[in-house]
């Protein structure tokens, strides 16, 4: 298969253009929205006002987040000789632990006005993320960034790198869109459907985002000037998911050990 070249401009009205990027956060956005206006019918101390508040924060520290924890993790030289690199979004640079991070922030923000406990917000948002990574997974694939090594399998799909070769690559973009969105939203939803302890759900999302993580990074392209940070394999993507994973259980082993507490 051939991969059909995309441009990631959809719209370029002089001034403002929009990106196919921008419109898959606005997508996940919006899907994190109708499902929590779904899943609050099922929490009696939820409602649509408190839904309104917890997309603005989310969204917020998903962005700020994102953004800052790209250059933290990814790119810190460029940050710290040019803290304003921060405000140029338009050259992208998104991440999701950085983005995990802010969010997290904002929940924290969003409960000393809602007055839910830590645990009770991120049980509630968990099975509301992944379908928003799925979205993000397919603008990076639009994007032509992103990609997994050059492999001869079938699996593969021919495509240009970001200097402009062109090979038979891992379309490690629709993998992770396949795992960490689709499959890691139906484990969570239906997961938190059988009224499991609290800290259960959040846990879950931990382990399996950064089990399914770590696993793809084995074939996804480092990068470039990052390289392996050890052992000719380990990337930054897999350090930063082995502390979620380990969390995680951790997280999952207490909410069924010591069950109600918050």
């Amino acid at each position: 298969m051939k991969y059909f070249v995309i441009d990631p401009v959809i719209l370029d009205l002089g001034i403002v253009q929009i990106y196919w990027y921008g419109v898959m956060y606005l997508l996940a956005f919006l899907a994190a929205y109708l499902l929590a206006r779904s899943r609050v019918k099922s929490y009696s101390e939820w409602n649509a006002g408190h839904v309104d508040d917890l997309i603005f924060y989310g969204a917020l520290g998903a962005v700020l987040g994102g953004r800052f924890g790209y250059l933290l993790f990814y790119n810190f030289s460029v940050f710290i000789a040019n803290p304003l690199t921060f405000f140029n979004f338009q050259n992208g640079g998104m991440s999701f632990h950085g983005g995990f991070l802010g969010v997290l922030i904002a929940m924290i923000l969003f409960n000393r006005k809602s007055k839910f406990s830590f645990f009770q917000t991120t049980d509630f948002i968990a099975p509301l993320i992944p379908l928003g990574l799925a979205f993000g997974r397919i603008g990076n694939y639009i994007n032509g960034e992103l990609w997994g090594k050059i492999t001869e399998s079938s699996w593969g799909i021919y495509a240009p790198d970001q200097s402009g070769v062109w090979a038979q690559r891992y379309p490690t973009q629709l993998y992770e869109a396949l795992l960490e969105g689709v499959v890691l939203f139906v484990i969570l939803w239906f997961f938190s459907k059988k009224n499991p302890p609290i800290r259960s759900t959040s846990a879950l999302f931990l382990i399996f985002y950064g089990a399914f993580r770590f696993i793809i990074e084995f074939i996804r392209v480092p990068d470039s000037h990052l390289g392996y940070l050890a052992f000719e394999w380990l990337t930054m993507g897999q350090a930063l998911s082995l502390p979620m994973i380990l969390i995680g259980l951790y997280i999952f082993y207490k909410s069924y050990y010591v069950k109600g507490r918050t």
